[in-house]
C-alpha cells in the first residue's frame, strides 16, 4: 500500500523491480530429455546483459529451448537423476529461489516394453524384450529385482507385449504373435494359459480373478479363472495401430486405451455390464495407465503437445504431471515409487504415491 497524507492522498513512492523468482515448475517431475516450463517472474532479468538466463537442475544446466519472455522459461532436463532444487540464473547474475524437481532415476535398459511394466507385492519388476513381429528374442520377460539387479526371468515367448501379476502372485504375459496367453510361476516355469485372442496386446485382472486380454484389431475379450478358462466377446472398440492397454478401478470398470492415427484419442470405460462410454478425450496416442488408491488414473500420453504421463482425476480434470519421451507405461510399487517404461528403458521417480496394485487391492 502506498503512503497517505495527512488529507487522505497518495503520496508517489520509487518503483523497486521484484526479483527474479520462480512460482512454478510445469511439471514438476521427468525423464531425461524431457520438456518443462519454469514459470515466475523476471526470469530473463532486466534485459540490459545481452545473454540468456541458465536454469539449473541442481548443479546441471539445462538446454534452453525457449527464453525469450520474463513470465517463463522453456527447459530441457538434462542427464541428471533424483530430487533436485530447480533455480534460475538471470543473465545479471541473480539465482531465484529453488523448486522442488524430481528427474527419474534410469534402473534398466536394453529392454523392449510395448506396454506396462509389472509389480509384485514384493516390489520385483517384470518388463519384456518384445522384438519385431515375428522374431523370437533370447530373453523373453526381464525381472528387476528390489536392488535394481537385472535378470533373465523367462524365455520362449515370441513378441511378449502384456504383463499382469495376477492374484495368483504368478505373472502372465501376452503375446501379440499368436494371440496366446502364458502364465509364469515364481520358479520361471511357463504354462499356456489361453489362446485364440488376436493380436493379443494389453491384459488385466479384475476383482473377481478373471482376466481380460485386448486384441488390437478390435476386441476385448474376458477369460474365465475357471479350469476351461473358456473365453467371453467382453466389448468391441475401435482398431488401434499399436497396442490396447488396459486397467481396472476399484469399481471394476474397465479402462482402455487405443491408440490410434488422430491426435485426439479418448480413454474408454467398460462397466462390468460391458457398456462402453468415453471417461476422457484429448489424449495423444495414449498407451499404458494405471490408478492410484485415490482414483487417479496415470496414462502415458500427449497432452496439449507435451508428451509423458498425465494424470487424470476422478472428476475428468487431466494434467501433465510428468514430461518424457518414448513412454509406453507404467505401474506403482509397494513403497509408493512409479516405475516408467520407456522403449528400452525402465525409470523409477520417487513420487510418493500409493497405487493400486493387484485386481482386488
Amino acid at each position: 500500500m502506498g503512503i497517505t497524507d495527512l488529507l487522505g492522498k497518495r503520496q508517489p513512492q520509487s518503483h523497486t523491480p521484484d526479483a527474479p523468482a520462480i512460482s512454478q515448475a510445469v511439471p514438476t517431475a521427468a525423464l531425461p530429455g524431457g520438456e518443462v516450463k519454469v514459470i515466475g517472474r523476471s526470469l530473463t532479468g532486466s534485459g540490459r546483459v545481452a545473454s540468456r538466463p541458465r536454469v539449473l537442475f541442481g548443479h546441471t544446466d539445462a538446454e534452453l529451448l525457449t527464453a525469450t519472455a520474463s513470465e517463463y522459461i522453456l527447459a530441457k532436463v538434462p542427464e541428471e537423476s533424483g530430487s533436485v532444487p530447480l533455480t534460475v540464473v538471470t543473465p545479471d547474475g541473480t539465482k531465484t529461489n529453488g523448486v522442488d524437481f524430481k528427474i527419474a532415476v534410469q534402473i534398466a535398459d536394453g529392454i523392449h516394453a510395448v506396454a506396462n511394466p509389472a509389480v509384485d507385492p514384493e516390489g520385483n519388476i517384470y518388463t519384456t524384450l518384445s522384438g519385431p513381429r515375428g522374431e523370437e528374442t533370447p530373453v523373453s520377460i526381464f525381472k528387476v529385482d528390489t536392488d535394481f539387479k537385472l535378470k533373465q526371468y523367462a524365455t520362449g515367448i515370441t513378441n511378449p507385449t502384456g504383463l499382469a501379476v495376477g492374484p495368483d502372485g504368478q505373472l502372465y504375459v501376452s503375446s501379440r504373435n499368436d494371440g496366446s496367453i502364458y502364465r509364469i510361476a515364481a520358479n520361471g516355469n511357463m504354462s499356456l494359459y489361453s489362446q485364440g485372442m488376436g493380436v493379443a496386446t494389453g491384459i488385466a485382472f479384475d476383482r473377481e480373478g478373471s482376466l481380460y486380454a485386448g486384441d488390437r484389431s478390435g476386441t476385448i475379450f474376458k477369460i474365465s479363472r475357471e479350469q476351461d478358462h473358456e473365453i467371453y466377446v467382453f466389448a468391441t472398440l475401435e482398431a488401434s495401430v499399436a497396442a490396447y492397454h488396459l486397467a481396472f478401478d476399484y469399481a471394476d470398470n474397465l479402462y482402455v486405451t487405443a491408440p490410434t492415427t488422430t491426435s485426439r484419442d479418448p480413454v474408454y470405460m467398460i462397466d462390468p455390464d460391458g457398456q462402453i462410454t468415453e471417461f476422457y478425450n484429448g489424449l495423444g496416442r495414449p498407451q499404458g495407465l494405471a490408478f492410484d488408491t485415490g482414483g487417479n488414473l496415470y496414462v502415458a500420453a500427449s497432452f496439449e503437445g507435451k508428451r509423458g504421463i498425465v494424470r487424470i482425476t476422478p472428476q475428468r480434470e487431466a494434467s501433465l504431471v510428468l514430461a518424457g519421451n518414448n513412454i509406453v507405461g507404467l505401474a506403482f510399487t509397494p513403497t509408493g515409487s512409479c516405475i516408467v517404461a520407456t522403449s528400452t528403458a525402465l525409470f523409477q521417480v520417487s513420487w510418493d504415491i500409493q497405487g493400486k496394485l493387484l485386481a482386488g487391492a
